[in-house]
Parts: C-alpha cells; sequence; structure tokens
C-alpha cells in the first residue's frame, strides 16, 4: 500500500504577529513531521490569524442585499475595503515564507502555507505549497472571495484553480488546492479534477457544521479525489476534515471518512492510500468519465438573474460578474 500522509493543524486562531505565527506555525510542522507527514497543511492565513478591524456600524448584518434594497447606509464614510485587515500582507519572498520553504527542506515535508499577500491592489487570501526540497511548486489565491462582505470584499480575488505535481516520498502526487468558500461551490473541486488533482489541500476559517462538512464529503465523491481540510481551533470552529472519494469497494458503498478533529487543538494524520485511489479512478463512473460538458454551456455565463443577484458592501456587483 502506498500511503501520502497530510497533517490537518488544526490550531488556535492566532493575533497579526507574523514573527509570533511564524513560531507557532513552526512548531505545529515540526510536530506533523515526527509523526511522518508528507504534508502539513494550515488553516486559511496563518500569517495574520485572520484578524481583522471592523470599525463599529460598518456592518449591519444584511449581507445579502439585492441592489434594489440598496440603501447606501453602508456606503456613507465606510472605510476602504483593504483597510480592515490586520497584519502587513507578504510577499512569496519575505522572510516569513522564506521561513516555511527552509523548514520544509529540513524537515523533508511539504508545507502548504498560507498568508494575506501582497498585490498590486488590495491583497490577496493565499495558498504556497512548498515541497519537500524547499522550492515553492504552486501558490494559489482564494477565488471565491465572500465579496459580499468585510473583511473579504477587500481582497483581490484569485483567476484559477491550478494543479502541480508534488514530489513526495512515495512519488509525484497530483494535488491542488482551494481556500474555505472556494468549496461551497462545486466548480472548484470540479476544475482542480479536470486540471488532474488527486489530493486537494483546503485552507478554512469558519465554523465547520453539517452543511459545510456534506458539501466537502461530496466533493470527494464526484469527483473521485482525496480531499483535506485544516479549519482553526475552538469553540463552533474546528472539525478539520479529510475525505478519500472511495464512495464504493467490493461492490457495496462505503464512508469516504479518513478523520475529523473535534473543535480541540492538535494535528491530525489523515492517511490516504494512493493505490487504493488510483484504482478507483481508472475504472468507476464519477469524475470525468461519464461527464457531458456540452449540456453545460450556462455554467460560464456571466449574467446573473433573479433571485440570485447580489452586491458587495459598497453596491457594486461582485468581482467577476455582471448585474444583468
Amino acid at each position: 500500500m502506498t500511503t501520502l500522509t497530510v497533517a490537518l493543524l488544526q490550531l488556535a486562531r492566532p493575533g497579526p504577529d507574523p514573527a509570533r505565527n511564524l513560531a507557532l506555525g513552526e512548531a505545529a510542522c515540526r510536530r506533523a513531521g515526527a509523526m511522518g507527514a508528507d504534508i502539513a497543511l494550515f488553516p486559511e492565513m496563518w500569517s495574520n490569524g485572520y484578524s481583522v478591524a471592523i470599525p463599529d456600524g460598518s456592518d449591519d448584518g444584511d449581507v445579502y442585499r439585492h441592489p434594489s434594497l440598496w440603501d447606501g447606509a453602508r456606503t456613507s464614510g465606510a472605510p476602504r475595503p483593504e483597510s480592515v485587515w490586520l497584519g502587513e500582507p507578504i510577499t512569496r519572498d519575505s522572510p516569513f515564507v522564506i521561513h516555511f520553504r527552509e523548514l520544509a527542506a529540513e524537515l523533508e515535508m511539504a508545507i502548504a502555507l498560507t498568508y494575506l499577500e501582497r498585490w498590486d491592489g488590495p491583497p490577496r487570501n493565499t495558498l504556497s505549497l512548498i515541497d519537500r526540497h524547499g522550492r515553492l511548486v504552486l501558490t494559489y489565491a482564494k477565488v471565491h472571495t465572500c465579496a459580499f462582505d468585510l473583511p473579504e470584499a477587500g481582497l483581490t480575488p484569485g483567476e484559477g484553480f491550478e494543479v502541480c505535481a508534488l514530489d513526495t516520498a512515495v512519488g509525484e502526487v497530483m494535488t491542488g488546492a482551494m481556500i474555505c468558500y472556494d468549496r461551497e461551490f462545486p466548480e472548484s473541486a470540479r476544475a482542480l479534477m479536470l486540471a488532474g488533482a488527486e489530493i486537494v489541500l483546503t485552507p478554512n476559517a469558519c465554523e465547520l457544521e453539517i452543511n459545510r462538512l456534506s458539501q466537502f464529503r461530496s466533493r470527494a465523491g464526484e469527483n473521485m479525489t482525496g480531499m483535506a481540510m485544516a479549519n482553526y481551533a475552538g469553540p463552533g470552529w474546528g472539525h478539520s476534515v479529510a475525505h478519500d472519494g472511495i464512495a464504493f469497494a467490493d461492490g457495496r458503498s462505503r464512508d469516504t471518512l479518513v478523520v475529523e478533529a473535534g473543535e480541540a487543538e492538535g494535528v491530525y494524520p489523515a492517511v490516504f492510500d494512493l493505490d487504493a485511489l488510483r484504482d478507483y479512478r481508472r475504472r468507476e463512473a464519477w469524475g470525468d468519465a461519464f461527464r457531458r460538458p456540452a449540456a453545460y454551456r450556462n455554467l460560464t455565463d456571466r449574467e446573473v438573474r433573479d433571485p440570485f443577484v447580489r452586491v458587495g458592501p459598497d453596491g457594486a456587483p461582485v468581482p467577476g460578474r455582471g448585474r444583468p
């Protein structure tokens, strides 16, 4: 059996101090390395702990507005969206990222590092996958930012989903990434499967309740893809989870769950049987086996129709889509 172990770093949310987060993150990676992990996966935006400062009164709680309901109350004196983030955005060649590249090489373990990335314009919500040699092999920015409200309205969304051939101790593993809200769109995991992903890494920063957990299970089964998600620890949070995507074996339905954490802080290893997954993908009916793309043309239509028309906190259409 050829196995791949992804360590889900379910850590308490830190503050916006990158130096402290570096030290906490290094300690977690060393624990993962001692467990024999091939990949250590951080929760979302580890560099600043997903820390924000939204002025009182800037959020009235109604974040799903139709433009006809917009009254302008939240545009009067509203802060620049990017200003709500605490902690300085960092670059891929920053000391923070370089430190984890060196750590990955030392531990001979890949690290999926997350951070608030400096960008030309508003920052991005980014994951960089560092291989066991310390090389940056994939950098992905969250495509489906929560553009309906602060703080994520103050981000530049990513533009697509990519996959890399990650060199591991058991050979190359086709690996992709999506972040938090991305997993709520079937297209995210589907695009990664079509790009060749065998394993999808998913940093997260929100409550993982039954509906989100069920969605994630579905993403694994419908794409015959291993899925691993790391969330922050704490009451109402936690539940970092992994599914192997193998829904049937020996002619019978099976549970795809590999591991699900509770709410407590910890490092949770998710062990994927790559031989079984690859054999399953070669012979079963999901993934790209029997799709009919010619029937799905409206999936790329940019027009949004009622009842799904929404606007962001400034009253403008969300990025990437236009009003009808």
